[in-house]
């Protein structure tokens, strides 16, 4: 069974539970601004114990700050293909990619801006493009105006047509070249943890397509009810369903957590 009310997860389902991994984007935020009850539950969840990981498709000048200033453990972000986090008072970055062939996959994905650019008119390369390492982010809905789902696919064929990877956000296509995905970039950061990565230890949180690996692979996936957009794009949805939108279906899934282990 998938997509669950929130309301039937119980106490033995979280007893083992050692942390939380959530999106950010329409996870945290609701209509482009993180929700401040789910930045205090992340807090809230933090001082209870529980290990919070943000796992994010935003980009590398973002996984900076957030790793430095926010309650959370690490962070993973441009979809796995990096992980940030702190470590003997000095920020540690880590990249599935060495800089040399960061640089060249970069100058092949300058190709499929062009091209996405001229085959999906009113689209718009993402704002935070330049803060980005190893992908290319294709905006939608952020700051042009939102394009609908053929749009979203002609984008995503352009990236298959030259042999890259790309996955759906809630507001941007990223594509990239190489094998990683969120739950890879997981996988590593517990590695430079030495963290349990065991799936049934872990909650993930998420709302949109480029979280699909992660809701197949951890039995406690919960999606915040604006899932229901990309659900089409998801091969497996999430277990449980937030009754809230965004950030505010975030803080509902910390309050049972927190709750349920009393």
């Amino acid at each position: 069974m998938r997509l669950r009310p929130l309301s039937t997860l119980t106490r033995a389902d979280v007893a083992p539970v050692i942390g939380l991994l959530t999106d950010i984007d329409d996870t945290l935020t609701l209509h482009g601004r993180i929700v401040p009850a789910a930045f205090d539950a992340m807090a809230r969840a933090q001082a209870a114990g529980l290990r919070v990981i943000p796992v994010t498709g935003r980009p590398a000048g973002w996984c900076d700050l957030i790793a430095r200033q926010w309650p959370c453990e690490g962070v993973v972000g441009e979809n796995g293909g990096l992980w940030f986090f702190m470590g003997e008072g000095k920020l540690q970055r880590r990249f599935v990619q060495d800089e040399a062939t960061r640089e060249a996959n970069r100058a092949r994905l300058a190709t499929i801006r062009a091209a996405v650019l001229d085959a999906v008119p009113g689209c718009g390369i993402a704002s935070d493009q330049p803060y980005r390492e190893l992908d290319l982010a294709v905006d939608f809905c952020e700051d042009v105006p939102s394009l609908g789902d053929e749009a979203i696919d002609q984008i995503v064929a352009t990236f298959d047509a030259h042999g890259a990877t790309c996955k759906v956000s809630s507001i941007h296509v990223n594509g990239w070249y190489g094998a990683f995905d969120k739950l890879e970039g997981f996988r590593r950061l517990c590695v430079d943890l030495d963290v349990d990565a065991t799936p049934s230890r872990w909650i993930y949180a998420g709302d949109s397509a480029n979280d699909a690996p992660m809701f197949e692979h951890f039995p406690l996936s919960v999606g915040v009810a604006n899932v229901d957009r990309f659900l089409p794009r998801i091969p497996v949805p999430p277990a449980f369903r937030t009754g809230g939108e965004g950030g505010y279906g975030f803080a509902e899934l910390v309050d049972r957590v927190l709750a349920l282990r009393g």
